[in-house]
């Protein structure tokens, strides 16, 4: 039987319902959410935890996959060409999001064209720490060592444009002195250096920094989040010294642009039940790290404003890659 070209029309609506149907019930199958980072690391275990949870609330396997390589964007890049079904989702970020457009002369993928953001995931304050030989235990002290020697102390992070090296700029701009910046390729390079005395300060990521000042082998002064971590409260906030210090490494689930709405709501919803379960709230709490959902306009507009705030940063510490 042949129909006519209306009674096709007139078939399309029935056709679409069950899709929207099922973009409800999302998830109905195993979802796929790609880490860009290496397995191991913090963004893996913080991954897992919330996928852990996402799997419970769900009843379907959220399974992490990781992609990493150049910072993040291969992985992100991924999730940007992946079908938009709700079937591969991932993390995206500050690395990707907000520092990339402005860091990379060019990337495979548009920051704001080609990914849905869904809600914040975490919040993670990097913590200022430095050599046990430095003579400051406190940001005044170190702002006045460092007038008294301009250049003369260096600052490690994990490599140019990233958290680590732009908290660093930061802190040169408003407290007006001068460091010389030290990247490596990765944290844990730079760590070593730090305890080892060949680098003066970091502003790394909290919880490793945190661990080697508990063990007595860096000496902690402050986190660059605006206000107090809870992971440690008795460190003080660098803005209570320079009014306006905040940089944190924040992430959120992404998938691709073109998501359904339906399923955009309800990633959104579960995601907020997984993020404020205790179970959850506490594994982050003990990794250094803030449960950190938000609303589906929240989290692009966030997005939207980190990037316009750091790029002067990147730009004035002639970080580019080509």
């Amino acid at each position: 039987m042949i129909l006519s070209r209306r009674a096709v029309l007139g078939l399309l609506p029935a056709l679409a319902a069950p899709a929207l149907a099922q973009s409800g019930d999302w998830p109905n199958r195993t979802v796929r959410y790609i880490n860009p980072y290496p397995p191991g690391g913090p963004t893996d275990t913080l991954s897992r935890l919330y996928c852990a949870r996402m799997t419970e609330l769900t009843g379907h396997q959220f399974v992490v996959e990781n992609r990493s390589g150049s910072g993040g964007n291969v992985g992100a890049d991924a999730i940007a060409k992946s079908a938009p079904d709700g079937y591969t989702i991932g993390l995206g970020g500050v690395a990707s999001h907000a520092i990339a457009p402005t860091l990379y002369r060019s990337l495979p993928f548009d920051p704001e064209r080609d990914f849905t953001l869904v809600s914040g995931l975490w919040q993670l304050p990097n913590l200022l720490a430095v050599h046990l030989g430095v003579a400051a235990r406190s940001v005044p002290e170190l702002i006045a060592l460092l007038k008294s020697a301009p250049g003369e102390y260096s600052f490690g992070s994990a490599g140019s444009g990233t958290t680590l090296h732009l908290a660093g700029e930061m802190f040169k701009q408003l407290a007006g002195v001068e460091m010389v910046h030290v990247p490596y390729r990765g944290s844990a390079p730079a760590q070593l250096d730090l305890v080892a005395g060949r680098i003066s300060m970091m502003f790394d990521n909290i919880p490793g920094t945190l661990s080697l000042s508990r063990q007595g082998q860096v000496r902690p002064l402050a986190v660059t989040s605006l206000n107090r971590s809870a992971v440690a409260p008795e460190i003080p906030a660098i803005s209570e010294v320079l009014p306006g210090f905040d940089v944190v490494s924040w992430t959120c689930v992404c998938g691709p642009a073109g998501l359904p709405a339906a399923v955009i709501q309800r990633m959104s919803t579960l995601t907020k039940q997984a993020l404020e379960s205790p179970g959850v709230i506490r594994a982050y709490q003990e990794l250094g790290a803030s449960a950190w959902w938000t609303g589906i306009e929240e989290i692009a507009s966030y997005r939207t404003a980190q990037k316009e705030r750091l790029a002067p940063l990147i730009r004035a510490s002639g970080a580019r890659v080509d």
